[in-house]
C-alpha cells in the first residue's frame, strides 16, 4: 500500500535560498525605507513649530498638527498591513513612497497653516508603512535570519530617530526653509527608484488572504484581561503625556528662552544620541538585574519629573540637563514595556497584544499635543505641570502590573519562566 506525503503549506511554498548578493540588496531598501519613515518623523521636528508660528498657530493649532500625524499612522498602520496581506507587499511600498514625496513636498512649499497640516495628514499615512517594511522583512528571511533581519528594521528605527532632527535643523539652517521638505523629497524618490528596480513582490498569491480591514477587537479583549489592563493603561498614559511635552516645549523655548531652530535641533539630537546608546549597551545590562517592570516604573516617574519640571528652570543649559534625564528616563521605559508584553502574553499572542498596545499608543499620540497645547494657551505653566501628571498616573498603573522573573545573565541556565495567560482570541483568516 502506497504512503500519500502530505508536505507542509510552509514547505510548499517556500522559496529556495536567495543569492547572498541579492538579499543584501532587499535588506538594504527596507532599511531605507524605514529610515525615511523616521527622518520624515524627526527632520520637521525642530522647524515644525517655527512654520506653525508663522502662520499664527495657537498652541492648539500646533497640537492639531502634532496629532494629525500621529492619527493617519495609526490608521494607516492598520489598513496597510492587511491590505498588503490582500494585494502583495510592493504595491503597497511603492505607493507610499510617493505619499512620502508628496507630503514633504507639501511641507516644503506651505503657504498657510491649512497646508502645513495637511502636509502632516499625508505624511502620517506614509509613514503607516513600517508595518508592511516589516511584514515584507518577515517574508524573506527564514526563521533563523528573521531576528537579524528585524534587527536591520530597528537600526533604521534608532538611526533614523537621531538623523531626523539633525538633518532637519541644520537643512534650515544654512540652506534655508524649504530645504528640509526639499531633501525629504528627494529621499523619498530615492528609496522609490531603488524599490521600483531591486524589490521583487514578496508575498505568493496563494498565500494572500483577507482579513477585516478595521477590526479592532484586539484592543477591546486587551483592556478586558486583568492582568493586560495596568499595561495597556501605561501604553496610554506616557505616549499622550510625552507628546503633549512635544506640543509645549517649543512654543516654550522660544516664548521663554528665545531659542531659534538650531537650539531646538540640539535638544532633538541629545534625545536621539541618548536613546541610542541607553538602548544600544546600557539597558541589556540592567534589565537582567531589574527586570522590565522595575525599569518602566523608574522611567515613567523619571519622565513625570523631567516634563514637571521644565517651566521652572531659569535657563537653556539647565533644560539641556533635564532633557538628557528625560531622554535616559524613556529609553529604560520604552523597551521594558515591549518586553513586559513577551512577559505577559502567550507565544501565539505576542504578535496581537503588542499590535493592541501599538494602537494604543497611537492613540494617546493623537490625543496628547492638542489637549496639552490647549492647556498651553491658558497657562504655560499647567501644560507641562498636566503632562507630568498623566506620566505620574501611569507610573502608579505601573505599580499594578504582576512581578516578573528577573533575566539570567549569559551563561548561567534560565530561571523559571512566568505564567502562561490565556490567549486572545484572533479570527482565522479567510482566503483569497
Amino acid at each position: 500500500m502506497s504512503t500519500k506525503v502530505v508536505w507542509p503549506r510552509a514547505a510548499l511554498y517556500s522559496s529556495p535560498p536567495m543569492p547572498a548578493s541579492r538579499s543584501r540588496s532587499r535588506f538594504a531598501v527596507i532599511f531605507f525605507t524605514v529610515l525615511i519613515d523616521l527622518i520624515g518623523f524627526g527632520i520637521v521636528m525642530p522647524i515644525l513649530p517655527f512654520y506653525a508660528q508663522r502662520f499664527g498657530a495657537s498652541g492648539l493649532a500646533y497640537g492639531a498638527v502634532l496629532g494629525a500625524y500621529s492619527f493617519m499612522q495609526f490608521v494607516a498602520t492598520a489598513l496597510l498591513g492587511k491590505l498588503s496581506d490582500r494585494i502583495g507587499r510592493r504595491p503597497v511600498l511603492l505607493a507610499t513612497m510617493l505619499f512620502n514625496a508628496a507630503g514633504y513636498a507639501l511641507f516644503a512649499f506651505a503657504g498657510s497653516y491649512w497646508v502645513l497640516f495637511l502636509s502632516r495628514v499625508v505624511s502620517g499615512f506614509a509613514g503607516g508603512n513600517i508595518s508592511v517594511a516589516q511584514a515584507y522583512m518577515a517574508d524573506i528571511t527564514t526563521p533563523a535570519e528573521r531576528s537579524r533581519g528585524m534587527g536591520i528594521v530597528g537600526a533604521a528605527f534608532g538611526i533614523g530617530f537621531s538623523a531626523g532632527p539633525a538633518l532637519g535643523g541644520l537643512a534650515d539652517h544654512y540652506l534655508g526653509h524649504r530645504w528640509p521638505g526639499l531633501v525629504g523629497v528627494a529621499l523619498s524618490l530615492a528609496n522609490f527608484v531603488s524599490a521600483y528596480f531591486i524589490l521583487p513582490e514578496s508575498l505568493k498569491r496563494e498565500l494572500r488572504v483577507k482579513r477585516p480591514i478595521f477590526d479592532l477587537q484586539h484592543i477591546v479583549d486587551a483592556i478586558a484581561r486583568p492582568k493586560l489592563r495596568p499595561l495597556m493603561a501605561v501604553w496610554a498614559l506616557v505616549p499622550l503625556g510625552f507628546a503633549g511635552y512635544t506640543a509645549a516645549l517649543p512654543y516654550r523655548t522660544i516664548d521663554a528662552l528665545g531659542w531659534k531652530q538650531l537650539q531646538l535641533t540640539f535638544l532633538f539630537i541629545i534625545i536621539g544620541v541618548t536613546a541610542a546608546a541607553v538602548q544600544g549597551y546600557f539597558f541589556g545590562k540592567l534589565v537582567r538585574r531589574t527586570g522590565e517592570r522595575t525599569l518602566v516604573i523608574i522611567g515613567t516617574f523619571g519622565m513625570a519629573v523631567s516634563i514637571a519640571i521644565v517651566p521652572f528652570l531659569p535657563g537653556s543649559a539647565l533644560l539641556y540637563v533635564w532633557t538628557f534625564v528625560l531622554a535616559v528616563s524613556n529609553s529604560l521605559f520604552s523597551p521594558a514595556a515591549t518586553g513586559l508584553v513577551s512577559v505577559y502574553a502567550d507565544p501565539n499572542e505576542q504578535g496581537t497584544v503588542l499590535g493592541a498596545a501599538q494602537a494604543i499608543s497611537a492613540l494617546g499620540r493623537t490625543v496628547g499635543p492638542p489637549l496639552i497645547g490647549k492647556v498651553y494657551d491658558v497657562s504655560h505653566v499647567t501644560s507641562f505641570l498636566f503632562a507630568g501628571f498623566f506620566m505620574a498616573l501611569a507610573g502608579l498603573a505601573a505599580f499594578r502590573l504582576a512581578p516578573t522573573t528577573p533575566h539570567a545573565a549569559p551563561g548561567q541556565p534560565p530561571l523559571a519562566p512566568p505564567t502562561r495567560v490565556v490567549p486572545l482570541p484572533e479570527p482565522p483568516p479567510s482566503e483569497s
